[in-house]
């Protein structure tokens, strides 16, 4: 299973690195992920991305052990399920991702949500808790999702460990530089979920120009766009001619001014996506 694209790595701020584009599974229903997943690894995918509310690890597992790769030849990250922030509940969940992803040691685990719209404070402890799961050697970084920079703050303030990424929701709509700017002055890396803003950006007209203009795809620009601004990146497709397009932006670049000029659709607010980490408190029963 030949990977036939050198996907570039970054170095978190453990030293240790990270595929910059992975695959998302995200939506992809239990019964249909063991196959998708094992369609983006013949792909060439080497980072998977999960999560303890996605409710497909299990899966994920299951087409891992089943690729023939070696355990050091692919990245997985699995992230904490909101009702699991409780010290005792983080622990427990944690043991059984690891048992359902069929690991002894996970690359990356995070805390899916902050959740400080349903307790102001418990995301410190949860935060210190993760740290365990470093110390004991079953996870090699842990990071957070949808923080916010005052969330970023707090943490680092108050437990003094700083986490390895910060996943966010980042797309030419929604830009969402405040967030990003923290994570990067704290040393934390961004990895942008909702990377294409569920397709929304497709059709726009500045993206269809400079994508014509590289003869590539608007998708494969604006991940490229991702990619060229250091973002972590992990599309989600069941197709698996969109799977390999998506993986194929490796032979271009793009301009400073494309570059400045996708930013520039910023909507800010009004093109979120998704829920405001501020005020999001889904809590499963």
């Amino acid at each position: 299973m030949p990977t036939t694209t050198a996907v570039p790595s970054i170095e978190l701020n453990n030293q240790t690195t990270i595929p910059q584009l992975g695959f998302g599974v995200f939506q992809v229903p239990p019964e249909q992920t063991a196959d998708t997943v094992t369609k983006a690894l013949e792909v060439g995918y080497r980072h998977i991305d999960t999560a303890q509310m996605y409710g497909n690890e299990q899966e994920v597992g299951v087409a891992l052990a089943s690729s023939g790769l070696a355990r050091e030849d692919y990245y997985v990250t699995s992230k904490l399920n909101n009702s699991n922030h409780a010290p005792d509940d983080a622990r427990r969940a944690f043991d059984e991702t690891l048992a359902k992803l069929g690991l002894e040691q996970i690359d990356l685990f995070l805390i899916h949500w902050p959740l400080s719209a349903v307790d102001a404070d418990q995301y410190v402890e949860t935060w210190r808790t993760m740290a365990e799961f470093v110390a004991d050697g079953r996870a090699r970084s842990i990071g957070v999702s949808n923080f916010q920079a005052s969330h970023l703050d707090r943490i680092v303030a108050e437990t003094g460990v700083v986490p390895a990424v910060n996943q966010i929701e980042v797309h030419p709509y929604f830009i969402n530089d405040d967030v990003r700017g923290a994570s990067l002055r704290h040393g934390i890396e961004v990895e942008a979920w909702s990377p294409i803003a569920q397709g929304n950006v497709l059709g726009d007209e500045t993206i269809g120009r400079i994508a014509a203009a590289h003869d590539k795809t608007p998708a494969q620009v604006t991940l490229r766009w991702h990619v060229d601004r250091g973002d972590i990146v992990f599309p989600k497709s069941m197709s698996p001619e969109r799977m390999a397009e998506n993986f194929d932006i490796f032979d271009f670049e793009l301009t400073t001014d494309e570059i400045a000029e996708i930013a520039g659709l910023d909507r800010g607010e009004e093109g979120r996506q998704g829920p405001n980490p501020d005020t999001f408190d889904y809590v499963p029963d």
